[in-house]
């Protein structure tokens, strides 16, 4: 191995050695650890025990009937937050852990996370060393030791995301494609709004890439269907109880609600963070936001439907969907380290040098730093300390640059990386001739 790629390996190594450390330690001092995990676990063991997983009164009495558990005695009020949100399929994953006591299941849930987010961060080093080993070692290695968070709530994020990026790891270097398909299906079963743009990408793409996607809907359909008939049988108006779940989750003042009005920092990084900040209506900021979101993903999926795919050409496609998917629908900090497919692109664009290529490198650091765990409390703490006057529309216009810095920035990377996509060539990525060069092969019958 080369010096620079002992190099990329050692800052991977650092950040990983910071994310186990520190998010072993908010783990054992919060008091809201593993808090969303609690939710998965609880409905699923009401649906193993036939009854409805998104009743929450029912829940409820899952959470105080379990004597060993620290928080049985939380009040009902702090419970009946934690509101199950995800699709029956999300139970598929779930349900195992249910079958176990609370101690090893949470035990076993932060090893798949911390393990999955190391070993997935290894993965996305590995893509982008085949341009810049040491920046790919420097980018993956931060944005890993920024993402405690994830241990700390125990969100499915953290598994849905690292399953996703080996995934793609699979399908793009063409190695372990079973394995690619699983992982690809438990990710969409798990968290659909998270991997659902990058099994859209394989799709357009063409070639083995659909074949891939193809056999990843059939492996989610085959893993989903029974928990999704049991569900129906044990809940059968659960569709409705999900929206009203859903609902609760977005009305004014809640943790989710995207307007000023909501209570504290959300962690909501979706377009309607800023909209709602200049027309706080949702009959404004959410078709507004899907309309923008809309364009710039449609935008992308003509380019990548009528494109001759390459390597190279996936990774600027993966970079622009990772930013992008981000934007039109609700998504928190912890759903950015998504961003980590971002990665090789960017190294590709570093070593190809120019302009660009620092465009690139400064795009990613930026947002890099904004969505870290630390290093992104750290500076928006500071932005917010500047006292801007708030007059006429320039001084609201700054303001929301200052108050939603996060979905911004997204909207910068997600528009700069379509922006190389669509005009990507042989006079933009170099005229060297290889084979990776070449469009992705056709299915051989």
């Amino acid at each position: 191995m080369t010096k620079a790629g002992l190099n990329g390996l050692y800052l991977l190594f650092l950040g990983s050695v910071v994310f186990i450390l520190v998010g072993i330690t908010l783990s054992y001092m919060s008091p809201d650890a593993m808090v969303d995990f609690k939710a998965s676990y609880y409905s699923a063991r009401c649906l193993v025990q036939q009854r409805d997983p998104y009743n929450q009164s029912e829940v409820l009495q899952e959470y105080q009937a379990d004597g060993e558990a620290p928080f049985a005695t939380a009040t009902a009020s702090d419970l009946m937050m934690r509101r199950h949100v995800y699709p029956p399929t999300a139970l598929f994953f779930t349900v195992p852990f249910a079958l176990l006591p609370w101690g090893p299941a949470r035990l076993l849930w932060f090893t798949l996370t911390t393990g999955g987010l190391i070993f997935a961060s290894f993965l996305a080093w590995d893509l982008g060393a085949d341009y810049a080993p040491t920046l790919s070692g420097a980018l993956v290695g931060f944005l890993l030791a920024n993402s405690e968070v994830l241990i700390l709530l125990g969100n499915p994020s953290g598994i849905a995301i690292s399953l996703c990026v080996a995934a793609v790891w699979c399908f793009l270097r063409e190695r372990f494609i079973p394995a690619g398909i699983l992982c690809l299906a438990f990710s969409l079963a798990i968290k659909p709004q998270d991997a659902a743009f990058f099994w859209l990408f394989f799709f357009l793409a063409g070639g083995v890439y659909r074949k891939h996607a193809l056999q990843t809907l059939l492996a989610t359909v085959a893993l989903s269907l029974p928990v999704l008939l049991w569900v129906w049988h044990v809940a059968p108006h659960w569709m409705q109880e999900l929206h009203s779940n859903m609902l609760e989750l977005f009305i004014p003042g809640s943790v989710d609600y995207p307007g000023p009005a909501a209570s504290g920092f959300n962690g909501l990084v979706n377009l309607q963070e800023v909209v709602s900040a200049l027309w706080n209506d949702p009959r404004i900021y959410n078709p507004l936001s899907y309309l923008v979101g809309a364009l710039l993903l449609l935008a992308w999926a003509f380019v990548t439907l009528r494109s001759c795919h390459s390597p190279k050409r996936a990774w600027l496609a993966l970079a622009t969907i990772a930013a992008l998917s981000l934007l039109p629908v609700y998504h928190h900090l912890y759903d950015t380290k998504l961003l980590v497919l971002t990665v090789p692109a960017c190294a590709m664009l570093w070593a190809e040098g120019g302009l660009i290529g620092w465009l690139a490198l400064l795009v990613n650091t930026v947002c890099f730093v904004l969505i870290g765990d630390f290093s992104g409390v750290i500076v928006l703490s500071g932005i917010r300390r500047l006292h801007v006057s708030a007059n006429g529309l320039s001084g609201q216009i700054v303001t929301t640059l200052q108050s939603f810095p996060v979905p911004l920035i997204l909207l910068v990377m997600g528009v700069f990386y379509l922006w190389i996509y669509v005009r990507a060539g042989e006079s933009t990525l170099g005229n060297r001739h290889s084979p990776e060069d070449l469009c992705v092969p056709k299915v051989h019958k």
